[in-house]
């Protein structure tokens, strides 16, 4: 039994599924099952006690790497590849939530898709429609995480009816206060920042008039985050690009000069607590 409660909690910490021979287990000794159970959550508790003693990071941002080739190797339809890391998304804010994680930032369609063949960029387009609407209908998570939902990017780039679905979704969750999770979608880095000079200018240029003096015209470094796409919140703290990859491809590149870069071998549907447990030690680590 003792041998089968350290399989379950390395399972656990490695970010792996509890093997179902533990479950089979469980059922041959009785109510061994709910042990193990209920031991799960009391590490799960102690686990997240133990980290609280330490700074926790605010905000935690996500490249989700390895969708499609996490569909391969488990032969799954390439046209449901991104299903399995919707649910891992779930469980990365559950987990977020417990630990203390107030920003949740997400990658999830950039710019450079556009280049794809149209049929494809349809069917991201109508699956990310559908996945906002599975999410507004799940009305209890929402409300058991406070999850305030924003997306940013060049919105305008996104078809018609996923345009209103984010504007749906921005506004149904707009009084919860608890968890931020910001979407970036149709979104890269140096657009927003050529996004951000270009509504700057205006405001430097009006502020020069009023004082009469063109001559000394520059723009502020404050006023030029102010107009940022992720203004909505702080700088991250942590950011984490799953499967190995270490290159940032055009994701925040104006806001990570100084935050902690983690780059677990899992692909993007196997990111369990485990991971999340480490890059929150990393941040402690270097935070002291």
């Amino acid at each position: 039994m003792l041998t089968s409660l350290k399989s379950f909690v390395s399972a656990l910490v490695h970010g792996a599924k509890v093997p179902r021979v533990l479950m089979a287990e469980g059922n041959e000794q009785g109510d061994a099952k709910q042990l193990l159970r209920k031991s799960y959550n009391f590490f799960l508790n102690c686990t997240y006690k133990v980290l609280s003693v330490g700074p926790i990071p605010e905000h935690v941002a996500f490249i989700m790497d390895g969708n499609r080739r996490y569909a391969k190797m488990n032969n799954i339809d390439p046209e449901d590849s991104h299903r399995p890391g919707f649910i891992a998304l779930m469980s990365v804010i559950k987990h977020c939530y417990e630990l203390g994680v107030k920003y949740i930032t997400i990658y999830a369609f950039s710019l450079h898709n556009f280049r794809r063949k149209p049929e494809e960029i349809e069917r991201l387009m109508n699956w990310m429609r559908e996945k906002i609407d599975t999410f507004l209908e799940d009305d209890g998570f929402i409300k058991r995480y406070g999850v305030r939902i924003y997306f940013v990017g060049k919105l305008e780039e996104l078809s018609e009816d996923l345009q209103v679905a984010t504007n749906k979704a921005m506004e149904v969750t707009a009084n919860n206060t608890t968890t931020y999770l910001l979407v970036c979608v149709a979104y890269t880095s140096t657009d927003e920042i050529a996004h951000a000079v270009e509504e700057s200018i205006p405001y430097n240029v009006t502020i020069r008039k009023q004082e009469n003096n063109l001559a000394t015209f520059k723009i502020e470094l404050a006023e030029l985050e102010k107009q940022m796409y992720m203004a909505v919140g702080p700088m991250p703290d942590i950011l984490v690009r799953s499967s190995g990859e270490t290159r940032l491809s055009n994701f925040l590149l104006w806001q990570t000069d100084r935050c902690l870069l983690y780059s677990p071998s899992a692909l993007w549907p196997e990111l369990g607590l485990g991971n999340l447990v480490w890059a929150v030690i990393s941040f402690q680590r270097h935070y002291l």
